[in-house]
């Protein structure tokens, strides 16, 4: 997807037009880029974390001439991904519903799950 189909699907989602859409996207992006450059980390509960990670400098050997080289160091933006992103992307998270707030009921008191006998293993398979 480019940034442009992006900033369609944002204006589809949030119901606001693509020029709305387009200066919160770019906004959002820019906030992010000047957080990182001003050396802090940029939290969005759920979805994941952008850092700026330090990489030391280093000795590689040059394909080309078979010589070491110098790869001096370096600060990297870098991204961690959240658990409910994480969920999302695996197919296993569940798209929250909004529920409208119930009185609680009484719940029936837990019963204990029997134990489970050990499976036995079996042998892996050949290939």
């Amino acid at each position: 997807m480019q940034k442009t189909e992006f900033i369609e699907h944002v204006a589809k989602h949030a119901g606001v037009t693509k020029t709305e859409a387009d200066k919160v996207v770019r906004a959002t992006l820019e906030v992010i880029k000047e957080t990182l450059a001003g050396g802090d980390k940029v939290t969005l509960v759920g979805f994941g974390s952008f850092e700026v990670r330090n990489r030391g400098e280093r000795q590689v050997t040059s394909i080309r001439t078979k010589q070491k080289v110098t790869v001096p160091a370096a600060k990297l933006p870098a991204f961690s991904a959240g658990l409910d992103f994480k969920k999302a992307v695996s197919g296993k998270a569940t798209t929250p519903v909004a529920k409208a707030a119930a009185p609680a009921a009484k719940a029936a008191p837990a019963k204990a799950a029997p134990a489970k006998a050990a499976a036995a293993k079996k042998p892996a398979a050949k290939k």
